[in-house]
């Protein structure tokens, strides 16, 4: 007995210092990750090397970039091809007399080059929007001068010089104005702006849906201003509740429009730049249920509009006769599903544009005239052009991002303008991954931008077409060095069989120390929506850095895009999810996950973790509720719940209209599942997000209250969409995530 009890006694040490040496090593995992996290997002310890912003100049052979010096900010000139410096405005000249040097925000030349208009003292107004000073140099004469006159500090708007730079027209409190450079004389164009009625710039969900800011457009010879003109009376009004900064909490509303509820009314108005009567253009149906999506001018006659019906599967290109107001339809781009706007570009000295659409199943560039007829292919391959890069109309190519055999990289193509011929690679066949470009006017030179998943972005001038590296802009020697440890392994590309005959696209991270005979915690990153992808080739900053850093402490870490991605792979992969958004996606998302385990024997099927932001937030809550047999622990940063509570143009897009989709939107949203949770969840969401609504969350925590089910809910106080505001903010939130799976999915291998 003696014996047997004190084996038994041997046993349980020796099962106690396994505990203890486990816990040492989870210990030893939750500090190195907690320090890397820190290095991350608090020190910045990996910031890749910047250039700019830099502004190609008319000629197309240099570019002007403001620097900073002792004296303050000035503004230098450089030779594209040789680097060549030169001071085009020194900081003396941005010196108001008897005050400081202006801090630049922004500039702009006019057409002449002959003045500068500076931005400077800015104020946030919302994400992308923002007021405050202009300042008008005359670069011949030197005088420095302030646009507004007697206008509050830091009030102005999307300030534009007129085409013979003699005037600026700005928005001020939601009126548009034109100010005489020679005398000060300003002009009220518009004196109807108020709380309701928005003049010159745009209403919430315009800014954040259809990129609609700067509200108005000079006419080519600069005697009229054509503007949007926003009414949202009517439209609901969501309260923003500041508790913390105040002694009593602070309301701020914002007109926004849910799913299915009223828009704005929007028109569209031309008046004379010295004032006068507003001529309202007769674009066709309820200002409310259409959208004017984009605003330009054609000729000193002639303005341009694209509109959407209110279901967005219709954009028409509409022109407009400024003097009598009538509109005529020149082309439709139409669909089953949604339709998306882009930018038109004038060819051919007026006589055709460009149109990027899906109507042949892919996404392609088509030339359409002017007064109307067929649209003529350009692009003539079986691939999705990703995106127009620009021209160079003299040599007639169109220049164009696009990757026939890799939906996860993207290069540079011509194709001819005329149609003939199929689209030419330009980038070179040595560079694998993703470059971007910003093409010099005439499109013989462009910034180039190089990067993949494991290399950092570099930036270089380029020749076209031949793509002759004619200087480097960055160097990466330094920050690739201190990153280069947390690179290894390099990240692996995959493709996975959910069924059906689909395959999505994927990528994998494994620990340093990753050992194939052993079994590992999988952490899920998701989107899923149609707004972005997560599976790119692609420097992914911060963000893939504390995915590398998640993998170092002990976790596999994956990333699928599922159907509904915006990948090129065509229009029927992307549009096959219209109506009900969140179904598939967690369906594909959750085989994505069980087919891995089937291939995979290093796949801990029974520690699986999920976590994305906004719309991966909401993917996040529905694979937790629908698949839990699948994912076990979730982490869901700023969710849309329950998809009414979403805006109008982003959600009815893809979803229809509530009234007339109910069961898509019911299907879709996360809540109406909630009963399926069984895992370790935490929400994370801002008080003060004006994008995504904490109220979902609210709606949320209560229907999981109801159901009796455990969860852990983190709110940040004022914080908007991307949680960031105030220091310390964006480690904190990264610091939270890793702890909470550190807390709930024991990392390291099996």
């Amino acid at each position: 007995m003696r014996r047997t009890a004190a084996v038994a006694v041997l046993a349980a040490l020796l099962a106690t210092l396994a505990t203890l040496e486990i816990d040492a090593q989870q210990d030893d995992r939750a500090t190195r990750l907690r320090e890397q996290i820190d290095r991350i997002f608090l020190t910045n310890d990996y910031a890749s090397p910047r250039f700019g912003p830099a502004r190609w100049l008319p000629d197309g052979t240099a570019y002007a970039i403001v620097e900073r010096t002792p004296a303050g900010a000035e503004i230098a000139r450089y030779d594209a091809a040789t680097g060549a410096r030169s001071v085009q405005v020194p900081a003396s000249r941005l010196t108001p007399p008897g005050g400081a040097a202006l801090d630049i925000d922004d500039y702009a030349w006019s057409a002449d080059g002959q003045r500068l208009l500076i931005f400077t003292n800015t104020r946030k107004v919302w994400r992308n929007n923002t007021r405050g000073d202009y300042w008008v140099l005359d670069l011949e004469g030197g005088r420095l001068r302030k646009l507004g006159g007697e206008a509050p500090e830091a009030t102005l708007m999307f300030a534009k010089f007129s085409p013979d730079a003699t005037r600026v027209a700005y928005v001020r409190a939601n009126n548009l104005y034109v100010e005489r450079l020679a005398d000060g004389v300003i002009t009220p164009l518009t004196t109807d702006g108020s709380e309701t009625t928005i003049n010159g710039t745009s209403d919430w969900v315009y800014e954040e849906e259809l990129g609609v800011r700067d509200g108005f457009r000079w006419s080519p010879d600069g005697r009229r201003v054509a503007y949007w003109q926003f009414d949202s009376t009517g439209v609901g009004l969501f309260s923003l509740i500041n508790d913390t900064d105040t002694l009593y909490p602070v309301v701020t509303q914002i007109p926004y429009p849910k799913a299915g509820s009223t828009n704005s009314s929007v028109r569209i108005g031309v008046v004379n730049a010295d004032g006068g009567v507003t001529r309202w253009l007769k674009t066709p149906g309820d200002p409310r249920d259409t959208y004017l999506a984009r605003l330009d001018w054609v000729d000193p006659g002639t303005v341009a509009m694209q509109q959407l019906n209110r279901l967005q599967n219709r954009n028409d290109f509409l022109l407009g006769d400024v003097d009598s107001g009538e509109v005529r339809r020149v082309f439709r781009d139409e669909s089953t599903t949604w339709v998306d706007v882009d930018e038109v570009r004038w060819i051919a000295n007026g006589a055709a544009f460009l149109w990027v659409s899906e109507r042949d199943g892919w996404q392609h560039v088509f030339r359409v005239p002017r007064d109307g007829g067929d649209a003529q292919l350009v692009t003539r391959f079986d691939a999705d052009v990703i995106s127009v890069a620009g021209l160079d109309e003299t040599a007639g190519w169109l220049y164009l991002l696009a990757s026939p055999t890799n939906a996860t990289q993207a290069y540079l193509y011509r194709s001819r303008l005329d149609g003939t011929g199929v689209p030419e690679r330009v980038t070179p066949g040595d560079q694998p991954g993703s470059h971007s470009y910003d093409l010099a006017p005439g499109g013989r030179m462009a910034f180039h931008t190089y990067s993949s998943f494991d290399r950092l972005p570099t930036m270089d001038v380029v020749a076209l077409p031949t793509h002759r590296s004619l200087r480097q802009l960055t160097n990466t020697q330094a920050v690739s060095a201190k990153v280069a440890p947390l690179l290894s392994p390099p990240a692996e590309f995959f493709a996975v069989d959910v069924g059906g005959g689909v395959t999505l696209d994927g990528w994998m991270l494994k620990p340093a120390t990753f050992d194939p005979s052993r079994s590992y915690p999988v952490i899920v990153h998701v989107y899923g929506e149609p707004a972005a992808q997560t599976v790119t080739d692609r420097w992914g900053g911060g963000r893939m850095l504390f995915h590398r850093a998640l993998a170092e402490a002990g976790y596999i870490v994956v990333s699928v895009d599922n159907r509904g991605t915006p990948a090129p792979k065509g229009a029927a992969w992307r549009k096959v999810v219209y109506g009900t958004v969140g179904d598939l996606s967690s369906k594909e998302q959750a085989a994505a996950v069980r087919a891995l385990a089937a291939r995979h024997s290093f796949i801990d099927a029974s520690r699986i973790g999920v976590w994305g932001w906004s719309g991966g937030g909401s993917n996040t809550l529905n694979v937790m509720f629908r698949f839990p047999d699948v994912f076990h622990v979730g982490v869901s940063v700023a969710p849309v719940p329950d998809q009414r509570l979403y805006d109008t143009i982003y959600q009815e897009r893809y979803m229809g209209t509530p009234q007339g989709n109910a069961d898509g939107y019911g299907v879709g949203s996360p809540i109406n599942f909630a009963e399926g949770l069984r895992g370790k969840l935490l929400v994370v969401h801002g008080s003060g997000d004006d994008n995504v609504h904490y109220q979902g969350t609210e709606s949320l925590v209560n229907r999981l209250v109801e159901l009796g089910k455990p969860f852990d809910l983190m709110v940040y106080p004022n914080r908007t969409h991307g949680i960031s505001e105030g220091p310390g903010t964006t480690v904190h939130v990264y610091q939270l995530i890793a702890r909470y799976f550190l807390d709930h999915l024991a990392p390291g291998p099996r």
